[in-house]
Order: structure tokens, then sequence, then C-alpha cells
């Protein structure tokens, strides 16, 4: 899998670590391993004026992400050979995050990752919407975000 991680927001955060996160994710559920995957850091500044142009929403929020048309691609299909697909971009805005990580009281590590899954799972097609909806994909990012942990001996 291909993951580009873009910092633009100014933030220290671990780039590597949350990369290993994205690459989790998309793993433990199935995403066809020549997926290629972007995650941007901005500042407040700029998630506002994408919350604002996409969402039309005023204030930065936490998460964006935005999904490339090849969703029918992203699962691997044992029977056929992968090929590469390209999921999207999931934007961050480490400001946000840590204030909502002081608010839940975690590190803001372990927010930007909880943020990154959620974003990537935006990409896959869960969604929120509704209550079934949010009560699979809650569950998928429970689910992906403790296996994270085991795997890298987080208690989180």
């Amino acid at each position: 899998m291909s993951i580009e991680i873009a910092n633009e927001s100014g933030a220290e955060v671990d780039e590597l670590r949350l990369g290993a996160l994205a690459k989790h994710v998309l793993t433990e559920l199935g995403v066809n391993p020549l997926a290629e995957l972007s995650v941007m850091l901005v500042d407040m500044d700029s998630m506002e004026q994408l919350h604002k142009k996409w969402m039309d929403e005023s204030g930065p929020t936490d998460v964006l992400a935005f999904p490339m048309d090849e969703l029918h691609t992203a699962r691997h299909d044992e029977g056929h050979p992968p090929t590469p697909t390209l999921l999207g971009d999931v934007v961050l805005c480490p400001a946000v995050a840590e204030r909502q990580a002081r608010e839940a009281g975690h590190g803001t590590e372990d927010e930007l990752h909880l943020l990154c899954a959620h974003g990537v799972l935006h990409l896959l097609g869960y969604d929120h919407g509704d209550p079934d909806e949010e009560r699979e994909m809650f569950a998928v990012q429970a689910r992906v975000l403790e296996s994270w942990r085991r795997l890298v001996g987080d208690e989180g």
C-alpha cells in the first residue's frame, strides 16, 4: 500500500506512526494491497476553508474525507489480481484534535489515530448518517483501533 502523509499544519506529528496506523486499518479491512491513500495535516485556517467549501459549515473541523471514484476496486478480491486503486484523501487538523483529546482525557496522537481511522472508513464507504450506519461504522472503528493498540502495545 502507498500512503502519503503531508504535514502542512505546523504541528509536530509522528508521521511514520500515523501512516502505519492508516496501513493497519486498510489491511484489517481487506483493502487491495495496491491501494493509494493520502493523509494531509492542515492548520485551523485551512481546515476551516475546506469545511466551508465542501460541507458548507463554518469553523474548522477535525477530519474530512474526500473519496475517489474507485471504491469498487478497494476491496481485495482473491479471484482477481489486485490493481492500483486511488482511495482518496483524509484531511486532519491537529489543532482541533489536540483540543478534542484534552476534552476526552487522552493524548493528541490517540485522537489523531482515531480521526485518521474514521476518515479512512469514510473513504471505504462507511457513514454515520443514520443509527444503523453509525453503529456499524463505530464498531468497525473501535475494532481496528483496538487491534492497532494491541499490535503496538499501546493501552490508548
